[in-house]
């Protein structure tokens, strides 16, 4: 794509498109996040959007309050401190705040019901090892029009992101060039047995709320991830 020059054809969509993409996004995320912030009991959340709608409504009496307290307080320190804390991101101040309360709930005062990361998941503070990738023809062959499709469309969401993030910031970013890290990444992370990636309007967006404007935000943000993975 970088060879023929792609990235530049993402200045032919329309601004509508751009906007109905991050108001997508937006929502997508909130419905994905009512589940945590309620504290709800479900086996399984739907994947689609209306039938995951209809599952909260229909365990709405099982909030948990103490989880919605300590959501909708993130929510306020994250809206409130900018305009008393200019330099520090309310984010940050959120998480370490709430942090901190939740572990004085649950040690100190009683309340068990307050689901952490560290409930949920188990991680391994150790580095994955490489893998085995066979190649042949019959397995390339297989895997093609997959490995195309999720080209194409990592392709247009980075380069999408990028295009609402320079609206926001007044910046021009280089399609191309973003293709090419995107690329070099997706060659390395299957060979750890990791995901396809791409660039994210959430994060983001995020970055740029909270003060974030250059590259170096990235190469920070994968220190600090690395950092508390083996912490």
């Amino acid at each position: 794509m970088v060879v023929f020059k792609l990235g530049t054809v993402i200045k032919f969509i329309p601004y509508p498109i751009i906007v109905g993409f991050t108001s997508g996004i937006a929502l997508t995320i909130f419905t994905t996040q009512i589940k945590d912030l309620f504290g709800l009991s479900m086996e399984k959340v739907p994947a689609d959007f209306l039938t995951k709608w209809i599952e909260y409504f229909k365990h709405i009496e099982t909030i948990n309050i103490w989880s919605f307290i300590v959501g909708i307080t993130s929510i306020l320190i994250i809206v409130y401190t900018p305009r008393i804390l200019k330099k520090i991101p309310g984010s940050l101040v959120a998480i370490i705040v709430m942090t901190v309360l939740a572990y004085v709930l649950k040690n100190y005062a009683g309340i068990a019901s307050i689901e952490t990361i560290g409930d949920r998941f188990t991680i391994d503070a150790s580095l994955p090892t490489l893998g085995n990738i066979p190649f042949s023809i019959e397995k390339i062959n297989l895997l093609l029009p997959s490995a195309f499709t999720i080209a194409m469309l990592g392709a247009i969401e980075s380069l999408l992101s990028a295009t609402v993030a320079d609206g926001v910031t007044g910046d021009k970013h280089d399609s191309n060039t973003e293709l090419i890290a995107q690329g070099a990444a997706n060659i390395v992370v299957p060979i750890f047995g990791g995901i396809p990636v791409t660039g994210a309007i959430a994060r983001t967006m995020t970055n740029i709320n909270n003060g974030g404007r250059t590259p170096v935000v990235g190469i920070i943000h994968a220190v600090v991830l690395l950092l508390i993975y083996y912490s």
